[in-house]
């Protein structure tokens, strides 16, 4: 009997613990999940009810039409949400390799023993702390086409040539590869995690494979890169679900989209719909849509990881 009082009040006890992380997990997640769920379904602006239009919103976003001023060429019922659609995959083609690649470069730079190591360590991870609002503002005056710091030092390099600087972000060809480079500021988080997994890589293999005489390319190809398989797939998938979040430097320094919109990625129409054109059943039908794709991709590469991804 005691014993079963003392389960009980442990019981309670946890329970009461638990109490305000589940309390807060249904205010602030699950509420506004199932919300978002309802009037995806729904013409909502957010000064009326919502008035259930069933799967509209879907069907604008993903359909087409036939345009007989286009000679009844099939045409997107959203054209704008396509270009977002390919922007960001193809920001994301080229971030997420360059960003893994570049990370696990420097990664295995810091990790070799070497005079001054923490301060290098230091540099890296220092721009990741700069707030993306003012590390937006930094990026413009560097870029600005007639006063940027960066053209201010290409015009008397160029201007003996015959050349003249081009506006960066004034070129649509330009946009998307200037913010995948940016991005490259910001890795220092994911260097941190790329070290923390090469120092977990026993000493011993090293050791054996340069008694061997392997090469110092063997040794990354053949040690670090299986051992470190994990790390890279679980960066990989942030890298994905980043890709698909991505929006203060891009709202910021492309204001509208940039060039014929070439700037625009998803998360930025999601919320230029929601707040800016008063279509919150719009932009939660938008936001189910990137769930599913950012859910298609990560189930992929798990799928594909089952072949890459080595564990002790």
């Amino acid at each position: 009997m005691a014993n079963e009082r003392v389960t009980l009040r442990s019981q309670i006890t946890g329970m009461a613990f638990a109490a305000p992380s589940l309390i807060g997990m249904a205010v602030f997640l699950i509420f506004p999940l199932a919300m978002s769920l309802y009037l995806a379904f729904t013409d909502y602006s957010m000064l009326n009810h919502p008035m259930p239009i069933g799967t509209d919103n879907f069907t604008h976003l993903l359909g087409f039409h036939h345009d007989s001023a286009a000679n009844g060429a099939l045409v997107a019922n959203d054209p704008i949400f396509y270009q977002v659609l390919r922007n960001t995959l193809l920001f994301g083609v080229l971030s997420v390799p360059i960003t893994l690649t570049a990370s696990i470069l420097l990664a295995v730079l810091l990790n070799q023993s070497v005079p001054g190591r923490p301060i290098f360590r230091t540099i890296i991870f220092l721009p990741s702390l700069v707030p993306a609002v003012a590390a937006a503002m930094l990026w413009l005056w560097v870029l600005n086409g007639k006063q940027g710091l960066l053209n201010v030092v290409l015009t008397p390099l160029l201007h003996p040539l015959g050349f003249t600087p081009p506006n960066w972000l004034g070129n649509e060809n330009f946009i998307i590869p200037i913010f995948v480079l940016l991005g490259l500021f910001g890795i220092g988080n994911t260097v941190v995690i790329f070290l923390a997994g090469l120092q977990d890589i026993p000493a011993e293999l090293y050791e054996s494979a340069q008694i061997d005489g392997a090469s110092a390319p063997q040794r990354l190809r053949h040690i670090t890169l299986p051992m470190l398989s994990p790390v890279i797939f679980f960066n990989l998938i942030m890298g994905i679900i980043g890709v698909w979040q991505v929006f203060t430097l891009p709202y910021i320094m492309a204001p509208g989209g940039g060039p014929n919109r070439s700037g625009y990625f998803y998360s930025a129409y999601l919320f230029d719909s929601a707040f800016m054109q008063q279509r919150m059943g719009y932009a939660s039908a938008m936001a189910w849509i990137q769930f599913l794709i950012i859910f298609a991709l990560t189930m992929l590469t798990i799928w594909l990881s089952k072949r890459f991804v080595h564990y002790r």
